[in-house]
């Protein structure tokens, strides 16, 4: 087979990486995306899934990366209505803990850091009289509140990637990356059995940054911190659309948000990562202090036993020195290998958080401009919509009510829950169908063969996790057999790589 040439290589499937092979191919490079799972599988499905500045950061000066990410906001938004939405946070006061004068100073600094436009500026609430205050203890009579916004972490990945592969960048999943070498002027690469060329090379692979760098004998000087994160999602706790910001004795916070209509989720953890990077799960101990976290603030207790899925994620942080994992920076930096002399470039992403991850991306790619002539233009992704985004943040209520009007047989739950994953693309499998019986076999909670299909030809699925977990979050409301059942259709109807 005759091995493909492109002006750049990205090897990560994570956010970083599908948003740089995105930025880059419609700057008019032929562009390659290599993952060694599936797209998302790691850290950025394993978010808190919060499109937001990092209200704590400024506990820390982190003041620049808290403007950046605050100014991101409403441009991810702008872009991805579908999967972005806004979300208003309720901060309770808490009697000696960090005073209201300071919270009040930098919810105020929050506001008018980066530029807000369209979220509602923060506000005190009396929660005596707010909805969010009823399931909350009776000690807790006030509060600020404040706008962030909420995002389907693995949705965004995998969108970046299909609005990459739709500008004609080739992306392959399952495609680990064995070897990796200088050939004159092109990285030789070899994955998934192929070999492949390019003319730079982006190292975005997230905790395992040091570990490419070293496979392509470029050891770095650079440090990472693997911190894990983790979450707990258990039955609904509240019934309003409120999600809260709680503060602990020990200085750290954690959020209470509602999570795919029928549950709460509950996170986050920094601890730091010494284990393998095959299997990151939630400890004991981590569910426990988690538990007990919003068993201070919510009226009914939460224990272990009412837990009914964790989830983890290591984020690879630059390391800064700080002594405590939740301080060590979010920020992001850059490295590059080579690119004089006829060498061709390696740039390496250390750090970053999903908000930023749009400008890291324009970023990179500027970086890489000077070596690859094909780039040209700047930064133009801050105005094009995301797959199925093509339409106003003001008009998302109306786009679940078009799809219903068009498809009856939809309930109003399946209409929100696809236009909130799909957007405009819904269409693109429900066709011309009258009836549920029309988009095939039905594997429970709407999840027809019709969508299963798009999902495998459109979206690189190839498993009921990828499914049901990446792209869907059907996961929570499947059960043991409906999941065999859906792992057996995929079975049937994919060729093994």
């Amino acid at each position: 087979m005759m091995e493909q040439t492109f002006d750049l290589a990205v090897i990560g499937g994570g956010v970083n990486g599908a948003g740089i092979a995105r930025d880059a191919t419609g700057r008019g490079a032929r562009v390659l995306l290599l993952e060694r799972g599936d797209l998302a599988e790691g850290t950025s499905s394993n978010s808190t899934k919060l499109i937001h500045g990092g209200l704590r950061y400024l506990e820390h000066y982190e003041f620049g990366l808290v403007r950046e990410a605050l100014s991101e906001r409403e441009v991810l938004w702008g872009i991805a209505p579908h999967i972005i939405w806004p979300l208003r946070f309720i901060l309770p006061h808490r009697p000696g803990l960090r005073p209201r004068w300071l919270v009040r100073l930098g919810l105020f600094l929050y506001d008018h850091l980066g530029g807000r436009k369209r979220l509602p500026a923060a506000e005190g609430v009396d929660l005596t009289r707010h909805p969010a205050g009823a399931p909350l203890q009776p000690q807790y009579t006030r509060a600020f509140a404040y706008s962030d916004g909420w995002v389907d972490d693995a949705r965004l990945v995998i969108l970046n990637a299909r609005d990459a592969a739709d500008r004609g960048a080739e992306v392959r999943t399952r495609c680990e990356v064995t070897a990796l070498a200088r050939e004159g002027e092109v990285w030789r690469i070899t994955a998934g059995g192929e070999t492949f060329r390019a003319r730079a090379v982006v190292n975005a692979a997230g905790p395992r940054v040091l570990d490419l760098l070293g496979r392509a004998g470029e050891p770095s000087a650079q440090k990472m911190r693997l911190v894990r994160g983790s979450h707990i999602v258990v039955r609904r706790l509240f019934d309003h659309d409120y999600a809260y910001f709680f503060q602990l004795p020990d200085g750290r916070i954690f959020f209470a948000i509602p999570y795919e209509t029928d549950f709460t989720l509950i996170g986050t953890t920094d601890v730091d990562h010494d284990g393998s990077l095959a299997e990151v799960k939630a400890s004991a101990e981590e569910i426990a202090y988690l538990c007990a976290g919003a068993s201070e603030y919510f009226r009914t207790p939460v224990t272990p036993d009412d837990v009914v899925w964790t989830y983890s994620g290591v984020r690879p942080l630059v390391d800064d020195g700080s002594g405590k994992p939740e301080a060590a920076t979010r920020g992001y930096r850059f490295e590059v290998d080579g690119g004089t002399d006829g060498t061709p470039p390696l740039l390496s992403v250390f750090g970053g958080k999903i908000t930023t991850y749009r400008h890291l991306a324009a970023e990179a790619v500027d970086q890489l401009a000077p070596y690859l002539p094909a780039l040209k233009g700047g930064d133009w992704t801050g105005s094009a919509s995301l797959p199925g985004g093509d339409f106003a943040i003001t008009e998302a209520g109306a786009r679940i009510a078009e799809l219903a009007a068009a498809y009856p047989f939809l309930s109003q739950r399946a209409a929100q829950r696809l236009i909130r994953l799909y957007g405009t693309r819904a269409s693109a499998f429900l066709g011309d169908a009258v009836s549920l019986a029309d988009l095939g076999e039905d594997f429970g909670h709407g999840l027809t063969a019709a969508e299963v299909d798009y999902l495998v030809a459109s979206e690189w699925a190839r498993t009921a996790a990828d499914v049901l977990w990446r792209r869907t979050k059907l996961g929570l409301h499947f059960t043991p057999a409906q999941t065999a059942r859906l792992e057996a259709y995929l079975s049937e109807r994919i060729t093994p790589q």
